[in-house]
């Protein structure tokens, strides 16, 4: 089960963090890859991680708020491989702030970042999709995403990780005629380069622990199960789905 050898698996956001460990993890089980990230030296390394797998990689780089450079590594990847069976969109970044202080500049910038690239990047990979009648589209939301908190305040980013798990709704529906599956990942707390600073702080371990009925952080690759599972064969009955990697946060 969950085999993907002759699938073509296209991550974005996978020069570090969740994307780079999901690419891996997609390499394992036998898919090729197009990775997509602004840094395309990081990039670069993570595709010889990958290629030493067995498996063919394609880094491109690409900002993903950026319609033609999402349209231009969309077509270079479908030139390359002849198709896209599986994306993930991975890719965000946010600027933080509550209600009362963010300013329009922000909330622009956070909005753009993580929902409106996840619109962009599935648009133009879509289409090859319904052409070959198949697809596995995995968004990577947030449990923020679905609640608030009270350990920092991130207006845009809430709202943004929302909007990512309704669009995914909508997406499975229009699509789903075509054979094409549309899901959510919302992580809870993994470590990254972009979190660690957060995360490792006195504070917010104790309220992680508090919080978190496994009481850890997510560890590396613990994501990447899930997304195997949705981008398999095996996943061709679920759509619409919003799966939540949180070591039980949004249970309580």
């Amino acid at each position: 089960m969950f085999d993907l050898h002759g699938r073509v698996a296209a991550v974005t956001g996978a020069s570090s963090g969740l994307g780079r460990q999901m690419a891996l993890g997609f390499a394992k089980q036998g898919a090729d890859l197009v990775i997509m990230a602004r840094r395309l030296e990081k990039l670069n390394k993570v595709a010889e991680e990958i290629k030493a797998f067995g498996v063919r990689c394609l880094a491109l780089q690409c900002d993903v708020t950026d319609t033609d450079a999402v349209n231009k590594a969309a077509k270079e990847a479908v030139d390359y491989y002849g198709k896209v069976d599986i994306l993930v969109n991975n890719a965000g970044s946010s600027r933080n702030a509550g209600v009362l202080e963010m300013t329009d500049e922000d909330w622009s910038f956070t909005l753009r970042a993580d929902l409106t690239s996840v619109f962009k990047v599935t648009r133009a990979f879509a289409k090859n999709m319904v052409e070959n009648r198949y697809g596995r589209i995995i968004n990577i939301a947030s449990i923020y995403g679905q609640v608030g908190n009270t350990a920092m305040d991130t207006v845009a980013y809430h709202s943004s990780k929302g909007g990512v798990i309704n669009f995914t709704r909508a997406v499975a529906a229009e699509l789903a005629k075509y054979n094409i599956t549309c899901n959510t990942i919302s992580p809870g707390y993994f470590e990254t380069e972009l979190t660690a600073d957060t995360l490792n702080t006195e504070a917010f371990t104790k309220f992680m622990e508090a919080t978190v009925p496994l009481r850890r952080y997510g560890r590396e690759g613990e994501l990447n199960a899930a997304a195997v599972f949705l981008a398999s064969d095996e996943a061709s009955y679920i759509t619409g789905q919003n799966i939540k990697v949180d070591g039980g946060y949004t249970s309580v």
